[in-house]
């Protein structure tokens, strides 16, 4: 089956979630049948759409790894658009209208009153009309009968004409409406499936409206429901970061983000992580949820975690730059960081987290910030004395790695005839500076003998 899916936005504001959501559906459609995903910038609003929404809709959707096979922007097709609504007037399926926006607004009202449907009266269907200063292009809707649909997820639409209106096709300004360049766009370019949220399931039996007047079969339509807050009420900037960036700035990975987007109304049994090649052998609509997804930031943060653990160190560690900069900690070399994540990685469920976790490492010694209390209750005169004489002992080690530490503290503890938990945190807050760490002796391992000895001898001295 030859299977063309698109996403498109309209670039009057971040990439939110919900959109993101749309974008995987579609995206892994395409992929699962080797077809093609479109993305389609839908920016004839332009009082309101800008390029820095555009550049935030690219980013968020690489950084997703959502790669579309073909990039379109809608406010460049009006030409064609406008070819298609001249054989629609050609054809009598579409006619001009000189009624004042004004005047439709009296006539609705007008209808209100009555108990009728409020919507356009056909006062220009059959005046045979041409072009003129103010007029615009209206679709010649029929006036009986039923525009019915079967949606992937809601089952069968029907909706009855005469709820319908003669739509506007063209503007007075010359300019397509949203509803006649989203059908030519879905023609022209060969679209099969189109998944999207159900907030356009009112624009839908209208679409299908306009792909019958061109004598065309409409594409195969799937609604889903919109995605709410814990409140269960309809996600919004109250529940917290909206943006897939912002996820990003938080430390998600991007394939923690996918995979919960995923699972935001699909389901495959009761398996919650996917990888990307299981996404894509498995997705298909049938599983699509006809109830509302509740986001739950608990349940990315267990899926983040997830994948901070199997992400392997070198990767995380060429991420985690950036959000040491962010903390206003050293960048430190990804070589070096790829050392130390493997520490970290159990624990931290966010890039984020490891950043902050991290800073012991990549603080220079002479920077690195002491807890006080620590200090005052593990580096009392006794443990000072330890602590130099420790240190001439792994100043002297052939090797200092993680193996010759362990044997180095075996033989001090056994001739010195202490338990290790000893002199576990006066070590510990020397080097760290606190009294939670990594395990000490990989800790020492990945920051080298030069900058352990700084330490002790800087602790010894506070």
């Amino acid at each position: 089956m030859s299977v063309v899916t698109r996403f498109a936005p309209s670039p009057t504001g971040f990439l939110h979630v919900g959109g993101a959501r749309t974008a995987v559906f579609n995206f892994l459609l395409a992929r699962h049948f080797g077809g093609t995903f479109i993305l389609r910038i839908e920016d004839t609003d332009q009082e309101r759409s800008t390029p820095e929404a555009t550049k935030a809709i690219l980013d968020g959707l690489t950084w997703l790894d959502l790669s579309w096979d073909q990039l379109y922007y809608q406010s460049k097709r009006a030409d064609l658009h406008n070819e298609y609504i001249d054989k629609l007037l050609e054809s009598g399926h579409a006619y001009w209208c000189e009624c004042t926006p004004d005047e439709v607004q009296a006539m609705r009202e007008k209808a209100q009153v009555e108990g009728r449907k409020p919507k356009y009266d056909g006062r220009c269907r059959e005046r045979g009309l041409g072009p003129g200063p103010g007029r615009v292009v209206r679709l010649k809707a029929p006036l009986s009968g039923t525009t019915s649909f079967n949606d992937l997820v809601k089952g069968v639409i029907s909706v009855n004409n005469e709820e319908l209106d003669d739509l506007v096709l063209r503007r007075a300004d010359g300019w397509p409406t949203y509803n006649m360049a989203v059908v030519v766009d879905d023609v022209t370019m060969g679209v099969t499936h189109i998944v999207r949220g159900d907030d356009h399931v009112s624009n839908t039996p209208k679409q299908i409206l306009i792909y019958r007047a061109l004598g065309l079969n409409p594409p195969v339509f799937g609604h889903v429901p919109m995605i709410l807050g814990p409140d269960k009420k309809k996600l919004s900037k109250r529940h917290g970061a909206m943006s897939v960036t912002d996820y990003r700035d938080m430390g998600i990975l991007p394939e923690a983000m996918v995979n919960y987007l995923l699972r935001l109304g699909w389901a495959h049994g009761d398996k919650e992580i996917f990888s990307r090649e299981e996404m894509i052998a498995l997705f298909t609509t049938e599983n699509l949820g006809s109830s509302a997804a509740v986001f739950d930031l608990d349940k990315l943060l267990w899926l983040d975690s997830h994948y901070m653990k199997q992400t392997r160190p070198e990767e995380l560690a060429a991420l985690l730059p950036d959000f040491l900069a962010a903390k206003g900690l050293p960048r430190a070399e990804p070589g070096y960081l790829a050392r130390v994540v493997p520490l970290l990685q159990a624990r931290a469920k966010t890039l984020v987290e490891m950043a902050a976790a991290a800073d012991f490492f990549v603080l220079p010694d002479a920077e690195l910030p002491y807890d006080g209390s620590a200090v005052a209750k593990f580096l009392t005169p006794e443990a000072r004395t330890r602590l130099s004489a420790m240190a001439e002992g792994l100043a002297a080690l052939p090797r200092f790695d993680q193996v010759s530490l362990e044997a180095y503290f075996a033989t001090y503890l056994e001739a010195e005839g202490l338990a290790f938990k000893a002199v576990a945190q006066p070590l510990r807050v020397a080097i760290t500076g606190r009294t939670f760490s990594p395990g000490l002796h990989e800790t020492m391992d990945v920051l080298g003998r030069e900058r352990v000895l700084a330490r002790l001898a800087r602790a010894v001295n506070l």
